[in-house]
């Protein structure tokens, strides 16, 4: 993960270092050589996503007019527009998997994917389904796309809802906690703590935030939405639609894997959708 990258990249290679000697154990070592049992762990899952995606921009020449990310991805987001530095930005993102992680075992809860309902009928869905527990809808992926966090019985009613009402797909998900549901108000809390502490800077370019999926330049603004995005949903369909809206005709996706750029495609029709994962997509532009 990223070691590709490190070897190729002089830059690339000293933040990872820098990450190590922020942290003060090697992330760089779990992310070269696992193992994968380590590497799955939220609290070090999350800044080695951030460090991978760190690294890869930092080899990009072309920066980019207006930046997004999923959930975790915020924090690349804004470390691109210039709105925290590294140092912050890591030890936030380590701090935010091990609050995630421990609220995962103090409150337990899980998530499962819907596809083939619209917004409107999973809020009904997850209304109705609040009766047994928990739930609402925590990732706004794509048209179609949904995904549910909240309490196992709250979760599991709701998808039995779902299927009732014509969902195309339900299926529970792997995951080690509720994210983006009331469970994580503790994780929320503590992060709360320390990103008030912690210096922003307004972002140089616009920042579309998960919680609104709106543009935001200031960093007062910055810290509130960072602090409401663990409890509230991650609305991706809206936030690339503004994009698009807005001039975006171009979508990079940097850091490990392709996902993002699979939800683009149903989002948005006509945009040239690429990623930057490892030293050859690099290299080949």
């Amino acid at each position: 993960m990223g070691k590709d990258i490190c070897e190729n990249n002089s830059q690339a290679k000293k933040i990872f270092e820098k990450a190590d000697e922020v942290l003060g154990f090697s992330l760089s070592k779990i992310c070269f050589e696992g193992p994968d049992d380590q590497l799955k762990q939220t609290e070090n899952t999350q800044p080695a996503i951030f460090l991978h995606s760190v690294a890869t921009f930092s080899c990009i020449a072309s920066k980019p007019s207006m930046v997004a990310g999923h959930s975790l991805g915020e924090y690349s987001a804004l470390y691109a527009a210039g709105a925290i530095n590294f140092e912050d930005a890591i030890r936030l993102v380590r701090l935010r998997g091990e609050l995630m992680q421990r609220c995962g075992v103090e409150q337990p809860g899980t998530m499962a994917a819907v596809i083939g309902l619209d917004e409107k009928t999973i809020g009904e869905v997850c209304c109705k389904a609040w009766e047994t527990g928990i739930v609402q809808a925590a990732n706004f992926n794509s048209p179609g796309q949904v995904v549910i966090s909240g309490s196992v019985t709250g979760v599991r009613e709701a998808m039995k809802l779902a299927k009732e009402r014509g969902a195309k797909l339900v299926k529970e998900l792997n995951v080690s906690g509720a994210f983006h549901s009331p469970l994580m108000q503790s994780a929320q809390e503590g992060l709360q703590a320390v990103i008030e502490k912690t210096s922003f800077r307004d972002a140089s370019i616009p920042v579309y935030a998960n919680v609104t999926a709106k543009p935001v330049l200031d960093a007062g603004e910055i810290k509130e939405l960072l602090v409401k995005q663990l409890t509230n949903p991650v609305r991706w369909t809206e936030t690339v639609q503004n994009m698009s809206a807005d001039g975006a005709t171009e979508f990079l996706e940097v850091g490990p894997g392709a996902v993002l750029q699979g939800l683009i495609k149903r989002i948005v029709s006509g945009a040239v959708i690429k990623g930057a994962d490892k030293w050859t997509d690099i290299n080949n532009g």
